[in-house]
């Protein structure tokens, strides 16, 4: 039996391979001039619900229209089913991921769960477009399907519910899959990660909080794992793609050993107080490394700011030219030129060792580097010990 199910308000009514959506747009998504932003729902979140309506499927022989799931933290969100099938022996549904307002690649993307009984407890299987785990550091083991521990908590939790309420075995396999996932994923950590083939079932409360840091900063962390897992001994985090690039050439970096830390210097460095290196070395342009040197621990340009007048002080301090009064970091590197640049590398490499110190990483060796919009290595500081730099005058 195949039944298709209106799908949640805000997403397109029918699928054709699960593949069928329209583009979100602002309108969406509300905004300022609409009130609070809106939360939204993890992958793991949407894969629950999606196990439960097709198991409710397999045992009553008809898919619900809703379902209801416990979340982490004991909340009871239901979720509208967007389309549902029933076989000979099988049973799935689907759940269109509703990420709130929150930019999340995966919003909108449809969520599938196809259920059947195992040989023996439940077991979880890669669809289209999830990932599997083909590297180590990861909290999955390799060869398993990219569905982390608390989504597989909750899952085991719906099929011990429904399989107590319909009298039946609880011996599932579940298949997650995520038509159009291979696509997206290429946009996302997962390939640098080892995640082949899709995306990751992800989440650990169920909830997505708007333009919340921490997905990004637990991605960071992952790559982290997955490189000192690796035994790679020199790790590079860079603030964006041009300083990667540069970081990459001048040292031979293989793409593992990058870590795409964005603004996110503070959560970088702080994980690596506990998960230390041999190496590491950050890169950056002149205006976000001049904020490091200034003590920003997150470098989003809505939530440090450049001062420039303290900036003009190093440059006279150094005997450099006077560039206080330039009206970007941009502008007083060119005023001033590459001492300028070797100057914040310093003074950046020092700040940062602060947040290294005290922790298991004070034997890393540590250095900066800072790269202009062209690419190249304007400024950089000697690689030394984080235990002698952590001293340093800021």
């Amino acid at each position: 039996m195949t039944r298709k199910i209106a799908a949640a308000p805000g997403h397109a009514r029918r699928y054709k391979n699960g593949m069928e959506k329209r583009p979100v747009t602002s309108a969406d998504r509300g905004g300022a001039a609409a009130g609070p932003l809106r939360r939204g729902w993890t992958t793991g979140a949407c894969a629950t619900a999606a196990t439960r309506a097709a198991l409710i499927g397999l045992w009553s022989g008809e898919i619900p229209e809703t379902v209801r799931i416990a979340l982490p933290r004991g909340e009871r969100p239901s979720f509208a089913v967007a389309e549902g099938r029933c076989g000979d022996g099988w049973a799935e549904a689907g759940i269109v991921k509703d990420a709130g307002d929150d930019p999340d690649i995966t919003h909108g993307a449809l969520i599938r769960a196809r259920v059947r009984p195992s040989s023996g407890g439940v077991v979880f299987r890669a669809g289209e477009g999830v990932g599997t785990v083909t590297r180590p550091g990861l909290p999955i083991p390799l060869g398993e399907p990219a569905i982390n521990p608390v989504p597989r908590k909750m899952m085991r939790a719906v099929v011990e519910e429904e399989a107590a309420r319909f009298g039946r075995s609880p011996d599932i396999e579940i298949t997650l899959s995520i038509p159009g996932g291979a696509a997206l994923a290429a946009k996302t950590w997962n390939p640098r990660l080892g995640i082949r083939g899709g995306l990751s079932i992800l989440g650990t409360t169920g909830i997505v909080r708007p333009f919340s840091c921490a997905a990004w900063i637990a991605s960071i962390h992952r790559g982290i794992d997955v490189a000192r897992a690796s035994g790679l001994v020199h790790l590079a985090g860079a603030t964006g793609a041009t300083s990667e690039n540069a970081v990459r050439r001048h040292f031979s970096l293989p793409e593992e050993a990058l870590i795409d830390m964005g603004d996110f210097v503070g959560g970088m460095l702080k994980y690596l107080r506990r998960h230390p290196v041999p190496r590491l070395t950050i890169a950056g342009g002149f205006a976000k490394m001049a904020k490091l040197a200034q003590g920003a621990r997150d470098l989003h340009s809505g939530r440090s700011t450049l001062d420039m007048a303290r900036l003009g002080r190093w440059a006279r301090e150094a005997g450099l030219v006077d560039v206080s009064d330039a009206p970007t970091g941009m502008a007083a590197l060119e005023r001033a030129g590459p001492p300028l640049a070797d100057l914040v590398a310093r003074k950046a490499q020092n700040e940062a060792a602060k947040l290294l110190a005290g922790g298991a990483s004070d034997d890393t060796l540590f250095d900066t580097l800072v790269v202009d919009r062209q690419g190249r290595i304007v400024g950089q500081a000697t690689p030394r010990p984080v235990r002698r730099l952590a001293g340093a005058a800021g």
